[in-house]
């Protein structure tokens, strides 16, 4: 999280954390990674996710922008859909459970 470029968002409510996001640039690529996006169970279907992305999308500044989530996540997977991702890659046995990892990617124009 202390690499240069990359981006640390937190969502706040009455002053408490209530969300993060966490992503980085690639590189010459034009590719921008969200690494992780987080919201506290209790505030979740309110829009924080949909709005950590889209201010993470926003700082990474780049072309693309891709992600990796469970295979099994089906919140995260339709919040990523709504948004305008597609489905790019599977990395097979991607977490240490064994669970393959769905990488997803999203062309952002302006």
């Amino acid at each position: 999280m202390t690499f240069p470029g990359t981006i640390r968002l937190k969502a706040e409510l009455e002053g408490q954390m209530v969300g993060f996001a966490i992503g980085n640039r690639r590189g010459r690529k034009d590719l921008g990674w969200v690494a992780s996006i987080g919201v506290h169970p209790e505030y979740r279907r309110r829009g924080l996710g949909r709005q950590l992305l889209a201010a993470c999308e926003r700082e990474l500044e780049t072309h693309r922008v891709r992600l990796s989530l469970r295979k099994t996540n089906e919140a995260a997977l339709e919040l990523y859909l709504r948004a305008g991702y597609s489905r790019v890659d599977l990395w097979p046995k991607y977490y240490r459970d064994g669970e393959d990892a769905v990488v997803m990617e999203r062309i952002v124009t302006g």
